[in-house]
């Protein structure tokens, strides 16, 4: 396999690790039989469900979406095959991806039980161009794609259909929105179309949430068909459809205890309420999801008291997304919300009170903008929130991202962050920054001390909290979109996924750092 055909080739370990993939993926396959009916062999029908509704959709991009086992990747494979002998010939081409190369092996597997079964020897699975081939000219070609320049040779030729195998392994939208160019034919009456298959857990949860607006009922259909690219262009209409085993009654009789093999195949809970039930509302991915509670972690608006520190963190970002974070802390005075109810702080408790994400509207992508702007737009947001006039600024430096304080010929983003900017025709003073840490271990012990304050900020059983905790303000919707989800890399778990959106989890790692520099202990007022 090399690049000619759109994917680097496999290295001597990810073939080993396919060729076992496949051996343990055709014994699973083997466990299921092929049903009979009135004496005859039926190889393939959809079951009544998701499998009836993706097979029959004519939407141009479809997901389903749910529990292990409810049938999603044979209803991807048919739904190509579908339309296989319809006098479509070489036209009908298409496309199915996997992350990795060896995670195609279970799609193979797969396909070669239906195909094999549906079309004898009209169809020919070719392993080294890794496609399946029919007599009558159409090809499903199988692929692995990780990054957006692995299919840099694909981008000129035309698949018709393309299938997404578990798309929550994306951590962003990046390489599955590339490819929708090439999803086109000029043969008259030939089907376009995006299917894509996953279930809730994985890097790319957020972005898959987002994007087919799987939140509140996510178990029941979704129609989407007034989403907009930044320039307020239609996109076409998405729409996704929810499968559950209970529907595969096929696999829980040949195979009863199924549901028991799910959850203990589970490393967490959280992926267990994924596996089992599709539930969208896990947290899901690992690093914080077992210390988040949205019901003690999430605060409504108030005013900053007098006498805490208001300061700001900032992650710097331009291709990918910058963050900034505005943070009151409290001296351990009570607070008022707007609505007249009082809390009582500990002292040190951090409350992220504002945010500025500088992202296009699409997971990991950053708006390009220069620093002189960014800092600009900084000035003028604290204005607005009346944390500063000409005469001053209450918000006091934080800590940022070291990386704006690199000297290149004679000039940082750090410094031209700090030049007075100009606002209407009054002049302010610029934005300072110390510098985060960025020692020995500082990312591991930043995000243990994170997962400590989110942590603190829970009830402490009948007592007085006595640690500073984490709470966020209810209008900071990109740490709430971002951070909770963030999955732990799975080489180094005590880190998350480099690839997740994890540009605010940074900037937020920096500030906590920083407060862990100078704040000792709590001192507690009340008992909340």
């Amino acid at each position: 396999m090399s690049d000619a055909i759109g994917v680097h080739a496999p290295s001597d370990e990810e073939e080993v690790e396919y060729a076992a993939r496949y051996k343990e993926a055709i014994k699973q396959e083997a466990r299921v039989p092929i049903q009979t009916e009135m004496g005859q062999d039926i190889v393939w029908a959809s079951q009544d469900g998701s499998q009836n509704d993706f097979m029959a959709c004519t939407v141009f991009e479809c997901l389903i979406h749910g529990t292990r086992g409810g049938g999603k990747t044979d209803a991807l494979l048919m739904s190509y095959a579908q339309y296989v002998g319809r006098g479509f010939g070489a036209a009908w081409r298409g496309i199915i991806f996997r992350q990795t190369y060896p995670q195609l092996a279970d799609v193979q597997a797969k396909s070669e039980k239906w195909f094999r079964q549906a079309f004898g020897n009209r169809a020919k699975f070719n392993k080294t161009k890794m496609q399946w081939e029919w007599d009558t000219g159409e090809m499903l070609m199988f692929r692995h794609m990780r990054i957006t320049s692995d299919a840099n040779a694909l981008l000129g030729h035309e698949y018709p259909f393309q299938g997404w195998e578990e798309l929550c392994n994306w951590a962003d939208d990046s390489c599955f929105t590339q490819m929708f160019a090439t999803c086109r034919s000029s043969t008259p009456g030939l089907p376009r179309m995006i299917r894509a298959t996953t279930n809730p857990y994985g890097p790319g949860h957020n972005w898959v949430k987002e994007r087919y607006r799987l939140y509140g009922q996510w178990w029941k259909s979704i129609y989407i068909d007034d989403a907009c690219d930044p320039e307020g262009r239609l996109y076409p209409p998405r729409c996704s459809i929810y499968s559950y085993l209970d529907e595969n009654q096929i696999l829980l009789k040949e195979d009863p205890n199924y549901k028991q093999t799910v959850v203990a195949s589970a490393n967490n809970p959280a992926m267990a309420q994924a596996w089992l039930h599709g539930s969208w509302d896990i947290v899901a991915g690992g690093m914080f999801d077992d210390v988040w509670e949205p019901a003690h972690n999430i605060v409504s608006a108030f005013e900053v008291p007098n006498g805490w520190r208001i300061d700001r963190s900032f992650d710097w970002g331009s291709s990918a997304p910058f963050s900034v974070g505005w943070w009151a802390e409290s001296s351990g005075s009570d607070l008022t919300f707007k609505d007249g109810k009082v809390r009582s702080t500990v002292r040190g408790d951090m409350f992220r009170i504002h945010e500025w994400y500088g992202w296009t509207g699409r997971p990991n992508q950053g708006l390009r903008m220069l620093a002189v702007d960014i800092a600009e737009g900084i000035v003028e947001r604290e204005l607005l929130w009346c944390l500063r006039t000409v005469k001053g600024t209450r918000v006091q430096p934080g800590p940022a991202d070291n990386a704006i304080h690199k000297v290149e010929n004679g000039i940082s983003i750090a410094v031209d962050m700090a030049r007075p900017v100009r606002v209407g025709n009054l002049m302010y003073t610029g934005v300072a920054w110390t510098r985060g840490d960025k020692s020995d271990g500082s990312v591991e012990d930043g995000l243990e001390h994170m997962r400590k304050m989110i942590r603190y900020a829970h009830p402490n059983k009948g007592r007085p909290r006595e640690r500073p905790g984490l709470f966020i303000c209810e209008e900071c919707i990109q740490f709430m979109r971002t951070v909770p989800n963030l999955p732990r890399d799975e080489k180094k778990m005590d880190r998350v996924d480099k690839n997740s959106e994890n540009h605010i989890c940074d900037e937020t790692r920096y500030r906590v750092r920083f407060a862990g520099q100078y704040i000792k202990s709590g001192r507690h007022v009340g008992m909340y």
